[in-house]
């Protein structure tokens, strides 16, 4: 019983753990010590945006790109890298002079961006994504019912 106790946790959290083959947006301070990180995606999907670094496709949120240019902003290095397995290669320097929001056709500063939660695709949970959906009924439909129709 013990080690399906522990497994479970492990389990549930293995999606938000860097897997071999990914690549993200790292920063990192004068130091070079970690401050954050952002993924980026190879394969394109709901909310994510199609953008080149360093000549290679990647897919990538708004939010991302908007995290770049705030993190350089603030003095920090930020670069590509990809998880080998083994750790972290860098192979993409200064991704925020690449890619700027107005190349995804977002044109307003970064922080204001970030600060209006203006990305519209931005991932939902599923039970918000429910909640909404019971959540949305006009006047009408609140005191109809099966019994008064």
């Amino acid at each position: 019983m013990a080690v399906t106790t522990f497994l479970f946790p492990l389990a549930a959290q293995a999606g938000a753990i860097p897997l071999p083959g990914d690549f993200y947006f790292i920063s990192r301070d004068q130091y070079g010590t970690f401050v954050g990180s952002h993924k980026l995606y190879l394969e394109h999907a709901k909310g994510l945006k199609h953008v080149q670094y360093c000549n290679r496709d990647y897919f990538v949120r708004a939010n991302s790109v908007a995290w770049t240019q705030i993190e350089a902003d603030l003095g920090h290095h930020v670069q590509i890298e990809f998880n080998f397995g083994r750790g972290w290669r860098p192979i993409c320097q200064r991704p925020q002079d690449q890619v700027a929001l107005r190349d995804l056709g977002i044109n307003m500063p970064a922080r204001e961006f970030l600060q209006q939660g203006a990305d519209d695709d931005q991932p939902a949970s599923r039970l918000s994504k429910i909640s909404g959906v019971f959540g949305k009924s006009n006047k009408e439909s609140r005191h109809k019912s099966y019994h008064t129709q």
